[in-house]
């Protein structure tokens, strides 16, 4: 066992799923749910890890829609292109190498994202926070844009649920869920951004 544990998860998708068929390489609840309700235009998800979450949504998409997802990790970045290959949806992604502070600040410019209709944060939990604040700094939130936040109880992300929670221009609603392979209480938190002026 020489591989890393990303190399065997694309090894094992590789041999398993049928290329073109991201059904086959998936096999979930709220997540899904989020984004059929949504039916988002532009997507960003920061934490691109193998490609499975970005495999996931990019299915659920509309035709032309994209999703823009942030990976800062090199070794992670050819793996999830390949799970993403593999599931037939690379024409609805592109993977953004790099830090999520230096990157958002350029989706306007650099990567024509007038507004994001949906955003997947499951990165650093310690980013969680001052990226949202950043998207809101950058103009990329729109009123009704959604914010989904994956494991914000474990390892959790209580700086990001502080000030979604106490801030009048989000509306939020929690998901508890299970982490199944560690028997641990986790929750995801759903924020829809109500605009700059509620106050």
């Amino acid at each position: 066992m020489d591989q890393s544990k990303e190399q065997r998860i694309l090894n094992t998708v590789s041999y398993n799923a049928v290329k073109g068929n991201p059904e086959g390489v998936l096999g979930c609840l709220i997540l899904d749910k989020i984004v059929q309700e949504t039916d988002p235009s532009v997507v960003l998800e920061l934490g691109t890890y193998c490609g499975y979450s970005a495999v996931r949504i990019a299915r659920l998409l509309k035709p032309k829609a994209r999703l823009l997802t942030i990976e800062f990790n090199p070794e992670f970045v050819p793996i999830a292109k390949e799970i993403i290959e593999i599931a037939g949806v690379n024409d609805k992604v592109t993977i953004l190498e790099g830090h999520s502070e230096d990157i958002i600040p350029q989706l306007k410019k650099k990567y024509e994202v007038e507004k994001l209709d949906f955003v997947f944060l499951d990165h650093w939990k310690e980013r969680y926070a001052p990226d949202t604040i950043l998207l809101e700094e950058c103009g990329l939130l729109r009123k009704g844009s959604v914010l989904l936040a994956d494991n914000i109880i474990y390892p959790g992300a209580p700086e990001f649920i502080k000030y979604i929670r106490n801030n009048k221009r989000f509306e939020c609603t929690n998901y508890p869920s299970h982490l199944e392979y560690m028997k641990v209480d986790d929750s995801m938190e759903k924020a829809v951004y109500l605009g700059p002026d509620s106050e």
